[in-house]
């Protein structure tokens, strides 16, 4: 039985799809005015594991991603490089998606753009106005008005009705355009969307007045997804969403990691020293509602471990055996779904993968190859519903290089110790160590495993 944390009540409730055997789920995309950095990783790659385990589970799934490519970071960076808005946000997206496919990241169903979505939210924003939701200020923007929604800040936890000045936390429907900035033409004026009204009108389109998760990073809690939420349920007279999924921030040097800070770390240039699935292992080894403080050291720590699953994968001798979610009778596949479901506990999940590779190795030193083979299959498929081991294959040739390169070096050791080099054969032994593999001397020969 699954349980989500729900932002919005605060305790796991248990999931209860709103049409059986299908789950709707919309995550607040990218806003693309920059490349993208571990932040980002962060949340895309649970809300990937999310989308798989629901699809491994037997869902079907509608997953929607938008992408903001219009809002004044965008247009102030483009007109500081002095290029098109429309071809900057072209080529940040591309990147984007290079990076989230560098990842292993799936695509979703659907990933809209915002400025695909004016007439939806022009005729959002005309409707919020109707009902007195809305109003245009002196400036000529539409501003919500949020006095008119009694239950503002139930999200976030905040009471702005006992502030004096809460007309300053009225936020922009729709923003007038200045001169020189891209515009739409709208009964209120040529201007732009506001930030948030995009998600409500992109979610409308595509779930109309029910949806089963709405996820992103918690930095979104407010204002934007109780700006959301405002808008969404003064149109549709109904809450929209039965659980809210936020993910804990990056945090480096103390502090949040963020662009304006300057203290952020770009995907494309961690994939440059660390393999995808070794990025994956290190930001799921952290529940995804709590906060990672960036360390290298713990990336090296999860590139070990990975190194571990890919030898261990190297017992599989691809029979494939017809594994499921469902099943009922393996121990370690009831334990992963235990976890998975407990709102999807991916540190414990993956602490059960590090002791089904013990057993592998134990099963293979014992001479009980079936049973490692077994389990290595295993490995695999858990593993990949969790979105590692994509092409398995490579990892196995990768392994057997590995395997090439340590006997190479347990060769040249062992000479060593033969005519007492022993500094020598001490470095040597610390070059392995860094490769992941213990070493054992026995009498007459040296035993190594990857740990």
């Amino acid at each position: 039985m699954l349980k989500i944390f729900n932002t919005l009540t605060k305790k796991k409730e248990i999931f209860k799809p709103i049409k059986k055997n299908k789950v709707s789920m919309y995550v607040c995309g990218v806003t693309v005015y920059d490349y993208c950095h571990i932040g980002h990783a962060k949340t895309f790659l649970f809300f990937d594991v999310v989308y798989r385990y629901f699809k491994k589970y037997g869902y079907s799934v509608k997953y929607v991603r938008n992408i903001t490519d219009i809002d004044d970071k965008i247009i102030n960076k483009s007109k500081l490089i002095k290029k098109d808005y429309t071809y900057f946000t072209r080529d940040i997206i591309n990147d984007m998606n290079l990076d989230f496919s560098s990842l292993n990241i799936l695509k979703p169903t659907f990933s809209p753009l915002a400025t695909d979505h004016i007439i939806e939210i022009i005729s959002f924003i005309n409707f919020l106005i109707n009902k007195k939701h809305a109003y245009i200020n002196n400036k000529g923007d539409v501003v919500f008005d949020i006095k008119s929604y009694s239950e503002y800040g139930i999200l976030s936890r905040k009471n702005y009705f006992n502030k004096i000045n809460f007309l300053k936390k009225d936020f922009t429907l729709w923003k007038k355009s200045k001169l020189g900035e891209n515009f739409w033409n709208s009964p209120w004026g040529n201007g732009r969307p506001g930030w948030h009204i995009e998600c409500s009108a992109i979610n409308y389109k595509y779930f109309k007045d029910k949806l089963d998760i709405h996820g992103g990073g918690n930095d979104l809690i407010f204002p934007h997804h109780e700006n959301e939420r405002a808008q969404s349920v003064c149109f549709q007279n109904n809450n929209f969403v039965n659980y809210w999924m936020h993910t804990g921030m990056v945090i480096c040097k103390k502090k949040k990691m963020s662009k304006s800070l300057k203290n952020f770390y770009l995907i494309k240039d961690l994939r440059k020293n660390f393999n995808s699935d070794v990025i994956r292992h290190y930001i799921l080894s952290t529940n995804y509602r709590h906060p990672i403080n960036y360390n290298i050291n713990d990336l090296k720590k999860s590139e070990k471990i990975l190194k571990k699953f890919y030898y261990c994968l190297k017992f599989s001798k691809n029979k494939n055996f017809n594994f499921s979610l469902k099943e009922n009778f393996i121990n370690d596949i009831i334990l992963f779904k235990k976890a998975m479901n407990d709102s999807f506990n991916t540190p414990i999940a993956l602490f059960l993968l590090s002791k089904l590779s013990n057993k592998i190795i134990y099963a293979n030193d014992s001479k009980k190859f079936k049973k490692a083979e077994f389990f290595s299959e295993i490995l695999y498929f858990l593993g990949k519903t969790l979105g590692f081991f994509s092409n398995k294959d490579n990892f196995v040739k990768k392994n057997k290089k590995l395997i090439i390169k340590i006997k190479k070096l347990l060769k040249k050791r062992n000479d060593a110790r033969k005519l007492f080099l022993w500094k020598k054969a001490d470095n040597i032994r610390k070059k392995l160590l860094n490769l992941g593999v213990h070493l054992e001397d026995k009498k007459n020969e040296t035993i190594w495993k990857i740990y």
